[in-house]
Protein backbone atom coordinates (compact mmCIF):
# COMPACT_ATOMS: atom_id res chain seq x y z
CA UNK A 1 0.00 0.00 0.00
CA UNK A 2 0.93 3.67 0.02
CA UNK A 3 1.02 5.93 3.06
CA UNK A 4 2.20 9.34 4.20
CA UNK A 5 5.54 8.69 5.90
CA UNK A 6 7.86 10.92 7.94
CA UNK A 7 11.45 9.90 7.05
CA UNK A 8 12.79 12.81 9.12
CA UNK A 9 10.89 15.17 11.47
CA UNK A 10 10.38 18.69 10.16
CA UNK A 11 8.03 21.08 8.42
CA UNK A 12 5.09 20.16 6.18
CA UNK A 13 7.43 19.01 3.40
CA UNK A 14 8.68 16.25 5.72
CA UNK A 15 5.55 14.30 4.75
CA UNK A 16 6.32 11.81 1.96
CA UNK A 17 3.82 9.65 0.03
CA UNK A 18 5.56 6.28 -0.27
CA UNK A 19 5.14 2.53 -0.72
CA UNK A 20 5.04 0.68 2.63
CA UNK A 21 4.08 -2.83 3.77
CA UNK A 22 0.38 -3.64 4.10
CA UNK A 23 -0.83 -3.89 7.72
CA UNK A 24 -2.34 -7.19 8.89
CA UNK A 25 -5.31 -7.27 11.29
CA UNK A 26 -4.42 -8.90 14.61
CA UNK A 27 -6.75 -10.58 17.08
CA UNK A 28 -9.82 -8.39 17.54
CA UNK A 29 -8.92 -6.03 14.68
CA UNK A 30 -10.32 -5.30 11.23
CA UNK A 31 -8.57 -3.99 8.15
CA UNK A 32 -10.11 -0.79 6.77
CA UNK A 33 -9.62 0.44 3.23
CA UNK A 34 -9.30 4.18 3.86
CA UNK A 35 -11.40 6.61 1.84
CA UNK A 36 -10.69 9.71 3.95
CA UNK A 37 -8.88 10.91 7.07
CA UNK A 38 -8.85 14.21 8.94
CA UNK A 39 -5.93 16.37 10.04
CA UNK A 40 -5.48 16.93 13.77
CA UNK A 41 -2.92 19.05 15.60
CA UNK A 42 -1.46 15.86 17.03
CA UNK A 43 -0.46 14.98 13.45
CA UNK A 44 1.48 18.22 13.20
CA UNK A 45 3.28 17.43 16.45
CA UNK A 46 4.11 13.93 15.22
CA UNK A 47 5.50 15.36 11.98
CA UNK A 48 7.77 17.64 14.01
CA UNK A 49 9.03 14.75 16.13
CA UNK A 50 7.23 15.78 19.34
CA UNK A 51 4.44 13.18 19.59
CA UNK A 52 5.39 9.59 18.84
CA UNK A 53 2.66 6.97 18.37
CA UNK A 54 1.99 4.64 21.31
CA UNK A 55 3.94 1.35 21.30
CA UNK A 56 2.57 -1.04 18.71
CA UNK A 57 0.60 1.63 16.84
CA UNK A 58 1.05 2.47 13.16
CA UNK A 59 4.02 4.80 12.57
CA UNK A 60 2.05 6.90 10.08
CA UNK A 61 0.01 9.95 11.14
CA UNK A 62 -3.76 10.03 11.22
CA UNK A 63 -5.98 9.64 14.30
CA UNK A 64 -9.26 8.94 12.50
CA UNK A 65 -10.54 7.67 9.18
CA UNK A 66 -13.56 6.57 7.20
CA UNK A 67 -13.71 3.75 4.69
CA UNK A 68 -14.78 0.16 4.13
CA UNK A 69 -13.87 -3.01 6.02
CA UNK A 70 -11.78 -5.19 3.70
CA UNK A 71 -10.82 -8.01 6.10
CA UNK A 72 -11.63 -9.30 9.59
CA UNK A 73 -9.00 -10.44 12.05
CA UNK A 74 -9.49 -13.43 14.37
CA UNK A 75 -12.16 -13.07 17.03
CA UNK A 76 -14.09 -10.17 15.45
CA UNK A 77 -17.88 -10.30 15.57
CA UNK A 78 -20.59 -7.77 14.80
CA UNK A 79 -18.85 -6.42 11.71
CA UNK A 80 -18.62 -7.73 8.12
CA UNK A 81 -16.41 -7.24 5.11
CA UNK A 82 -17.87 -4.38 3.10
CA UNK A 83 -19.30 -2.44 6.05
CA UNK A 84 -18.89 1.33 5.71
CA UNK A 85 -17.22 2.56 8.88
CA UNK A 86 -15.34 5.39 10.52
CA UNK A 87 -12.80 4.78 13.23
CA UNK A 88 -10.81 6.25 16.09
CA UNK A 89 -7.13 5.43 15.54
CA UNK A 90 -3.85 5.53 17.44
CA UNK A 91 -2.21 6.29 14.09
CA UNK A 92 -2.19 5.19 10.47
CA UNK A 93 -5.07 7.15 8.97
CA UNK A 94 -2.84 8.76 6.32
CA UNK A 95 -2.66 5.49 4.39
CA UNK A 96 -4.59 3.30 1.96
CA UNK A 97 -5.12 0.59 4.61
CA UNK A 98 -5.18 0.64 8.41
CA UNK A 99 -5.73 -2.04 11.05
CA UNK A 100 -8.25 -0.97 13.70
CA UNK A 101 -9.41 -2.59 16.97
CA UNK A 102 -13.06 -3.49 16.45
CA UNK A 103 -14.03 -1.58 19.59
CA UNK A 104 -12.94 1.66 17.92
CA UNK A 105 -15.24 1.32 14.90
CA UNK A 106 -18.39 3.31 14.29
CA UNK A 107 -20.86 2.95 11.41
CA UNK A 108 -20.84 5.82 8.94
CA UNK A 109 -23.87 7.91 9.98
CA UNK A 110 -26.77 7.83 7.57
CA UNK A 111 -26.62 10.63 5.02
CA UNK A 112 -22.88 11.34 5.36
CA UNK A 113 -20.15 10.68 2.84
CA UNK A 114 -16.69 9.41 3.75
CA UNK A 115 -15.13 12.89 3.94
CA UNK A 116 -17.70 14.07 6.48
CA UNK A 117 -17.57 10.81 8.46
CA UNK A 118 -13.75 10.98 8.68
CA UNK A 119 -14.08 14.30 10.50
CA UNK A 120 -16.11 12.78 13.35
CA UNK A 121 -14.33 10.14 15.48
CA UNK A 122 -11.60 12.21 17.12
CA UNK A 123 -13.74 15.27 17.88
CA UNK A 124 -16.82 13.40 19.05
CA UNK A 125 -14.80 11.08 21.30
CA UNK A 126 -12.72 13.94 22.71
CA UNK A 127 -15.68 16.20 23.41
CA UNK A 128 -18.02 13.54 24.75
CA UNK A 129 -15.42 11.97 27.04
CA UNK A 130 -14.19 15.26 28.50
CA UNK A 131 -17.25 17.51 28.58
CA UNK A 132 -19.88 14.90 29.41
CA UNK A 133 -18.29 11.72 30.82
CA UNK A 134 -15.72 13.54 33.01
CA UNK A 135 -16.98 17.12 33.52
CA UNK A 136 -20.67 16.12 33.47
CA UNK A 137 -22.02 19.21 31.70
CA UNK A 138 -25.72 19.52 32.51
CA UNK A 139 -28.68 21.35 30.93
CA UNK A 140 -28.73 25.01 31.92
CA UNK A 141 -25.02 25.17 32.70
CA UNK A 142 -22.48 27.31 30.84
CA UNK A 143 -19.66 25.75 28.83
CA UNK A 144 -16.65 27.88 27.82
CA UNK A 145 -14.82 26.51 24.77
CA UNK A 146 -11.42 27.88 23.86
CA UNK A 147 -10.76 27.68 20.13
CA UNK A 148 -14.45 27.63 19.30
CA UNK A 149 -13.88 27.54 15.54
CA UNK A 150 -11.62 24.46 15.64
CA UNK A 151 -12.80 20.94 14.91
CA UNK A 152 -13.10 20.27 18.64
CA UNK A 153 -14.73 23.64 19.23
CA UNK A 154 -17.37 23.37 16.51
CA UNK A 155 -18.39 19.94 17.81
CA UNK A 156 -18.40 21.06 21.46
CA UNK A 157 -20.71 23.98 20.64
CA UNK A 158 -23.23 21.72 18.92
CA UNK A 159 -23.23 18.95 21.52
CA UNK A 160 -23.54 21.39 24.41
CA UNK A 161 -26.47 23.14 22.75
CA UNK A 162 -28.08 19.77 22.01
CA UNK A 163 -28.22 18.97 25.73
CA UNK A 164 -29.53 22.41 26.67
CA UNK A 165 -26.37 24.16 27.88
CA UNK A 166 -25.29 27.73 27.23
CA UNK A 167 -22.04 28.12 25.28
CA UNK A 168 -19.29 30.73 25.42
CA UNK A 169 -16.41 30.60 22.94
CA UNK A 170 -13.11 32.30 22.29
CA UNK A 171 -11.71 32.76 18.79
CA UNK A 172 -9.28 35.11 17.07
CA UNK A 173 -11.41 36.87 14.45
CA UNK A 174 -14.87 38.26 13.86
CA UNK A 175 -15.40 35.79 10.99
CA UNK A 176 -14.59 32.80 13.18
CA UNK A 177 -16.85 34.09 15.96
CA UNK A 178 -19.65 34.54 13.43
CA UNK A 179 -19.30 30.89 12.41
CA UNK A 180 -19.46 29.88 16.07
CA UNK A 181 -22.64 31.93 16.47
CA UNK A 182 -24.17 30.13 13.48
CA UNK A 183 -23.59 26.84 15.32
CA UNK A 184 -25.33 28.15 18.42
CA UNK A 185 -22.66 29.84 20.55
CA UNK A 186 -24.27 32.40 22.88
CA UNK A 187 -21.25 34.33 24.20
CA UNK A 188 -18.57 35.38 21.72
CA UNK A 189 -15.12 36.53 22.86
CA UNK A 190 -12.32 37.71 20.57
CA UNK A 191 -9.26 36.72 22.59
CA UNK A 192 -7.09 39.22 20.70
CA UNK A 193 -8.77 42.27 22.19
CA UNK A 194 -11.13 41.03 24.92
CA UNK A 195 -10.58 39.49 28.37
CA UNK A 196 -12.48 36.20 28.38
CA UNK A 197 -12.67 36.14 32.19
CA UNK A 198 -14.37 39.53 32.25
CA UNK A 199 -16.67 38.74 29.31
CA UNK A 200 -17.81 35.39 30.69
CA UNK A 201 -18.47 36.83 34.13
CA UNK A 202 -20.40 39.72 32.59
CA UNK A 203 -22.53 37.38 30.48
CA UNK A 204 -23.28 35.08 33.42
CA UNK A 205 -24.09 37.78 36.01
CA UNK A 206 -20.79 37.16 37.76
CA UNK A 207 -21.23 33.41 38.08
CA UNK A 208 -18.64 32.18 35.55
CA UNK A 209 -18.43 29.01 33.47
CA UNK A 210 -19.51 25.68 34.92
CA UNK A 211 -17.27 23.75 32.52
CA UNK A 212 -14.26 24.98 30.53
CA UNK A 213 -12.80 22.98 27.63
CA UNK A 214 -9.22 24.21 27.25
CA UNK A 215 -6.64 23.65 24.51
CA UNK A 216 -4.07 26.15 25.79
CA UNK A 217 -2.74 24.65 29.00
CA UNK A 218 -0.28 26.74 31.02
CA UNK A 219 -1.01 30.12 29.44
CA UNK A 220 -4.68 29.96 30.36
CA UNK A 221 -4.44 28.06 33.65
CA UNK A 222 -4.81 31.04 36.00
CA UNK A 223 -7.46 32.91 34.00
CA UNK A 224 -9.41 29.69 33.53
CA UNK A 225 -9.60 29.19 37.28
CA UNK A 226 -10.75 32.81 37.62
CA UNK A 227 -13.42 32.18 34.98
CA UNK A 228 -14.79 29.07 36.71
CA UNK A 229 -18.08 29.14 38.53
CA UNK A 230 -18.40 27.65 42.01
CA UNK A 231 -18.18 23.86 41.59
CA UNK A 232 -16.76 24.47 38.11
CA UNK A 233 -14.79 21.89 36.14
CA UNK A 234 -11.77 22.71 33.98
CA UNK A 235 -10.94 20.07 31.35
CA UNK A 236 -7.53 20.52 29.73
CA UNK A 237 -7.04 18.68 26.43
CA UNK A 238 -4.21 20.65 24.78
CA UNK A 239 -0.98 22.44 25.59
CA UNK A 240 -0.73 25.04 22.82
CA UNK A 241 0.12 27.64 25.48
CA UNK A 242 2.70 25.54 27.31
CA UNK A 243 2.91 22.56 29.64
CA UNK A 244 4.03 24.12 32.93
CA UNK A 245 1.99 26.72 34.77
CA UNK A 246 1.29 27.93 38.29
CA UNK A 247 -2.01 26.83 39.81
CA UNK A 248 -3.57 28.96 42.55
CA UNK A 249 -4.88 26.20 44.80
CA UNK A 250 -6.46 28.72 47.11
CA UNK A 251 -8.65 30.06 44.35
CA UNK A 252 -9.51 26.52 43.27
CA UNK A 253 -10.42 25.55 46.84
CA UNK A 254 -12.60 28.62 47.26
CA UNK A 255 -14.55 27.65 44.15
CA UNK A 256 -14.59 23.94 45.02
CA UNK A 257 -13.30 23.51 41.50
CA UNK A 258 -11.79 20.55 39.69
CA UNK A 259 -9.05 20.38 37.06
CA UNK A 260 -8.67 17.36 34.79
CA UNK A 261 -6.22 16.76 31.97
CA UNK A 262 -6.60 13.96 29.44
CA UNK A 263 -5.33 12.71 26.12
CA UNK A 264 -7.12 10.14 23.96
CA UNK A 265 -4.44 8.55 21.80
CA UNK A 266 -2.55 6.59 24.45
CA UNK A 267 -5.52 5.29 26.45
CA UNK A 268 -5.96 1.53 26.92
CA UNK A 269 -8.12 -0.22 24.33
CA UNK A 270 -10.92 -0.89 26.82
CA UNK A 271 -11.18 2.81 27.70
CA UNK A 272 -11.28 3.82 24.05
CA UNK A 273 -13.93 1.20 23.34
CA UNK A 274 -16.07 2.51 26.20
CA UNK A 275 -15.82 6.07 24.87
CA UNK A 276 -16.63 4.96 21.32
CA UNK A 277 -19.66 3.01 22.60
CA UNK A 278 -20.89 6.07 24.49
CA UNK A 279 -20.46 8.24 21.40
CA UNK A 280 -22.41 5.75 19.30
CA UNK A 281 -25.22 5.73 21.88
CA UNK A 282 -25.46 9.45 22.60
CA UNK A 283 -23.93 11.36 19.67
CA UNK A 284 -24.73 9.28 16.59
CA UNK A 285 -28.51 9.79 16.91
CA UNK A 286 -27.96 13.57 17.01
CA UNK A 287 -25.87 13.38 13.84
CA UNK A 288 -28.35 11.16 12.01
CA UNK A 289 -31.30 13.44 12.85
CA UNK A 290 -29.35 16.50 11.65
CA UNK A 291 -29.09 18.20 15.04
CA UNK A 292 -25.28 17.90 15.02
CA UNK A 293 -23.02 17.82 11.97
CA UNK A 294 -19.33 17.66 11.18
CA UNK A 295 -17.87 20.96 9.99
CA UNK A 296 -15.45 20.35 7.11
CA UNK A 297 -13.60 23.46 5.96
CA UNK A 298 -11.98 21.84 2.94
CA UNK A 299 -10.90 18.51 1.45
CA UNK A 300 -7.60 17.79 -0.27
CA UNK A 301 -6.13 14.66 -1.87
CA UNK A 302 -4.05 12.55 0.49
CA UNK A 303 -0.96 13.29 -1.61
CA UNK A 304 -1.39 16.96 -0.64
CA UNK A 305 -1.03 16.29 3.09
CA UNK A 306 1.76 18.86 3.26
CA UNK A 307 -0.61 21.60 2.12
CA UNK A 308 -3.26 20.42 4.57
CA UNK A 309 -0.72 20.73 7.40
CA UNK A 310 0.10 24.28 6.30
CA UNK A 311 -3.59 25.19 6.48
CA UNK A 312 -3.99 23.77 9.99
CA UNK A 313 -0.67 25.25 11.12
CA UNK A 314 -1.88 28.69 10.04
CA UNK A 315 -5.27 28.25 11.76
CA UNK A 316 -6.89 29.62 8.63
CA UNK A 317 -9.73 27.08 8.72
CA UNK A 318 -12.98 26.53 10.61
CA UNK A 319 -13.77 22.97 11.65
CA UNK A 320 -11.77 20.15 10.07
CA UNK A 321 -9.45 19.73 7.09
CA UNK A 322 -9.92 16.34 5.43
CA UNK A 323 -7.67 14.25 3.19
CA UNK A 324 -9.28 11.90 0.68
CA UNK A 325 -8.27 8.94 -1.44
Amino acid sequence: MRAITIPEPGGPDALVWAEVPDPQPAEGEVLVEVAATAVNRADLLQRQGFYDPPPGASPYPGLECAGRISALGPGVSGWSVGDEVCALLSGGGYAELVAVPAGQLLPVPKGLDAAAAAALPEVTCTVWSNVFMIAHLRPGETLLVHGGSSGIGTMAIQLAKAVGARVAVTAGSADKLARCAELGADILVNYRDQDFVEEVRKATDGKGADVILDIMGAKYLDPNVKALATNGRLAIIGLQGGAKGELNLGALLTKRGAVTATSLRGRPLAEKAAIVAAVREHVWPLIENGQVRPIVDRTLPMQEASEAHRVVDASSHVGKVVLTL
